[in-house]
């Protein structure tokens, strides 16, 4: 029996080390990697290779935050702009800081404020003075930090959802989670709690 309870304690355990190693690899693709372009970095520069190790844009970047929806942030100079999966700096290198592209936008800082812009670079949401914010807009809404609290604004830069939550996650088909006063929620996109931790 006890070699029983030994070998099902090995299998879960091989389960579940198996579960974090695929979410792991899901992570890095969505936040690092984009079809055969893998980033590398050679001399404290970083750049690209294909899947065949074959150099495909050279390492002249200070930093890069991979290809997602077809652009990559890139550090040139020490500002952030895109390149293509050519190489081709199609968002000039002018922003204070920045992030990858998710449903079609991508934060970024100027002068200490947080806006969006376009794959086009047009700045669609205007700088505003956030603590912080989620790495992307998810199901159209995006988590922001505001007086050391979390809420949501949507496409437009309209805050939505008030800033009340100690935590908020993204939302997914019309629900996130959030922490209020130690207890979690999932909440609407009206941020109205359709269930809280009792």
């Amino acid at each position: 029996m006890k070699r029983f309870y030994v070998v099902l304690t090995l299998l879960l355990c091989m389960l579940s080390i198996n579960a974090l190693a695929q979410h792991a690899s899901a992570s890095h693709q969505a936040a690092g990697e984009e079809g055969d372009l893998l980033f590398i970095r050679e001399n404290g520069k970083f750049g690209y290779i294909d899947r065949a190790g074959k150099a495909v844009i050279p390492c002249i970047y200070e930093n890069t935050y991979g290809f997602t929806e077809g652009l990559a942030g890139v550090k040139l100079n020490n500002k952030i702009g895109y390149i293509d999966t050519k190489g081709k700096l199609v968002i000039p290198a002018t922003f204070d800081d920045g992030y990858a592209f998710f449903e079609g936008l991508a934060w970024v800082k100027i002068a200490g404020k947080y806006g969006w812009i376009d794959k086009s670079g047009k700045l669609v949401i205007e700088p505003q003075a956030f603590d912080d914010v989620a790495p992307a807009f998810s199901d159209g809404m995006c988590a922001v930090k505001q007086s050391g609290r979390w809420g949501y604004i949507d496409r437009t830069g309209k805050l939505v959802i008030k800033p009340l939550f100690e935590q908020a996650s993204k939302f997914k088909l019309g629900t996130a989670q959030v922490k209020v006063a130690g207890r979690y929620s999932w909440i609407d996109k009206t941020g109205k709690a359709i269930w809280t931790e009792k």
